[in-house]
């Protein structure tokens, strides 16, 4: 969408909207369940987070990459002086909701980390960029969603959201081993790798190799670790209300079908991106309508 000028809210919001419908292939189907102020809400916000990931995987040069994610922080800073569509949905969203802007530094964090080759040398050093850059995530929808009770502990939703954020990026991690070490970046932690006699390498026809079924096996240890975290992170569900859980439920549960997806044949993602149908994702949301975790 093509602005002149300052845009209004309502012209932000939709700008917002089509960003996420056309760039968010999973959470799309979750946010959509939402109430309308939600749903724009949650839009802006992620639209500003899809920017902000876009410059670390995009192909500016790295001091450009360094330059944006400055100029992201500043304005962060100067919310209602950016008349820039995506700025002005985020200044609205931050009025009506209490948004924590402070997510947002932790994912340009997060996404400074990607900048260059990437080691992880154990799970809590993974733990701390999944926090960043996907636990930031987590919270930022949480006030969105916002609890039913007037007198919860913020602070404990706040941790079960940041935990699901972090249940989702290992399961990105996971799905996106092949495209990572493709970038130079190994996300798994290295001591882990050696424990399983794992050493991440390309076959002749660019496949990730695995000839003695090591990989697969780190990859079923992983999995299952993962899962421990979306139980963690569903803590959170009881404390939304009908629709927002809904739309939790979706977002997550896209996910968690994807980690099932690989723990269940990890060789699945020694050749491809795995991703689901958009008749499996719809499935997932009615399914996350009617209640059930899927």
């Amino acid at each position: 969408m093509t602005m002149t000028g300052s845009p209004t809210i309502l012209d932000a919001y939709v700008a917002c909207a089509e960003i996420t419908r056309t760039e968010a292939r999973n959470f799309y189907y979750g946010i959509r369940l939402l109430p309308p102020q939600k749903r724009n809400a949650l839009c802006a916000l992620y639209a500003l987070a899809r920017r902000i990931d876009d410059i670390g995987d995009g192909d500016l040069r790295l001091e450009e990459k360094r330059t944006a994610l400055h100029r992201i922080r500043k304005n962060l800073g100067r919310l209602d002086d950016v008349h820039e569509p995506v700025y002005v949905a985020v200044a609205d969203a931050v009025r009506r909701f209490p948004v924590p802007i402070g997510a947002f530094e932790e994912l340009v964090d997060g996404v400074e980390t990607d900048l260059s080759q990437v080691r992880i040398a154990d799970f809590d050093e993974l733990v701390v960029y999944c926090r960043r850059v996907a636990g930031s995530v987590g919270r930022l929808c949480l006030s969105i969603f916002g609890p039913t009770e007037a007198d919860a502990d913020l602070d404990t939703l706040a941790l079960y959201a940041d935990q699901l954020g972090i249940a989702l990026q290992q399961t990105n991690i996971l799905r996106d081993i092949r495209e990572d070490l493709g970038s130079d970046r190994i996300y798994l932690p290295a001591d882990e790798l050696e424990r399983f006699g794992v050493r991440l390498t390309f076959d002749e026809r660019g496949n990730l190799d695995d000839p003695q079924g090591r990989l697969a096996a780190y990859i079923r240890f992983a999995a299952g670790r993962a899962q421990d975290w979306y139980s963690l992170g569903w803590r959170l569900l009881p404390s939304l209300d009908w629709r927002s859980g809904a739309s939790c439920r979706a977002m997550s549960g896209i996910y968690h079908h994807l980690l099932r997806r690989i723990a269940a044949n990890p060789v699945l993602v020694y050749d491809r991106r795995l991703s689901l149908s958009a008749g499996e994702k719809a499935q997932v949301a009615l399914a996350s309508l009617a209640g059930a975790r899927s």
